[in-house]
């Protein structure tokens, strides 16, 4: 598959569409490749730079698809264009679509993230929208999780006996790309995607953006207004590093 080179990682070229057909043209193959999927944005651009692991972890996933348009906009200015976001809380429900109205075969998932009874939720709301795709287990993994090997292994076990085919996991970046670089060979499955907060997208838990403030690439901004604790410090430091970032690569450029 083609890649393009940016800020030191290999991103694929994909639209939306071609990630959805390459998903499930390894969902519909036999073998279980156990292979995962990130998506990556401003933060993940930022703390790529100076985090070893986290590049590594990139570095083993088998797709690399952008989410969010300051980085398809950077990749143009780069002259190295991106043909658009593909951000992870789209891109699951897109699948999803696939495979109920395209494909119109089974697909089962495994959700592993959110907090205990959002999965839950999202299990209701999956198959009241999808009847095709079913939810064959979840797991809220304990605070902590991915400091202990037994719980990981635990965690392995659980997803490697429920035999689904997707594995959703929303636990945050890095921690789930991470963990999918040290477990992901064991979780028994096809793909897992590393999707943050989307488990608690799809019962409606978190809202997401008007889809015309999403359009715009502003739904950071919507982001930042429902939860200011958690991203205010994070969208700050992004948006004095990225530009910067972004400027180093131009210059590496010319």
């Amino acid at each position: 598959m083609k890649k393009i080179r940016l800020f030191n990682i290999e991103i694929h070229p994909f639209t939306m569409q071609e990630t959805v057909e390459q998903i499930s043209e390894w969902v519909m193959a036999e073998a279980r490749l156990n292979r995962y999927v990130v998506t990556p944005n401003v933060d993940h651009i930022v703390n790529l730079d100076s985090n070893v692991k986290f590049k590594e972890a990139y570095q083993g996933a088998s797709l690399v698809v952008a989410d969010g348009k300051p980085v398809v906009a950077a990749s143009k200015f780069l002259g190295k264009a991106l043909p658009e976001v593909v951000p992870g809380s789209d891109l699951v429900p897109a699948i999803f679509d696939h495979f109920q109205h395209v494909l119109n075969t089974p697909l089962t998932i495994y959700l592993l993230g959110a907090m205990p009874g959002v999965a839950e939720k999202a299990a209701k709301s999956i198959h009241a929208t999808w009847p095709n795709v079913k939810v064959v287990g979840l797991h809220s993994p304990d605070f902590g999780f991915e400091k202990s090997e037994r719980a990981s292994l635990e965690i392995c076990n659980l997803v490697s006996q429920s035999q689904a085919d997707i594995v959703v996991f929303g636990v945050g970046a890095p921690k789930q790309e991470l963990w999918s670089k040290q477990y992901a060979h064991q979780l028994n499955t096809k793909v897992i995607l590393c999707v943050g907060a989307t488990i608690d997208f799809l019962p409606g838990e978190k809202i997401r953006a008007p889809i015309t403030v999403r359009k715009i690439g502003m739904e950071w901004l919507h982001r930042l207004f429902t939860e200011p604790k958690r991203l205010a410090k994070r969208y700050f430091v992004d948006a004095l590093i990225f530009p910067v970032l972004v400027y180093r690569e131009w210059k590496t450029k010319t």
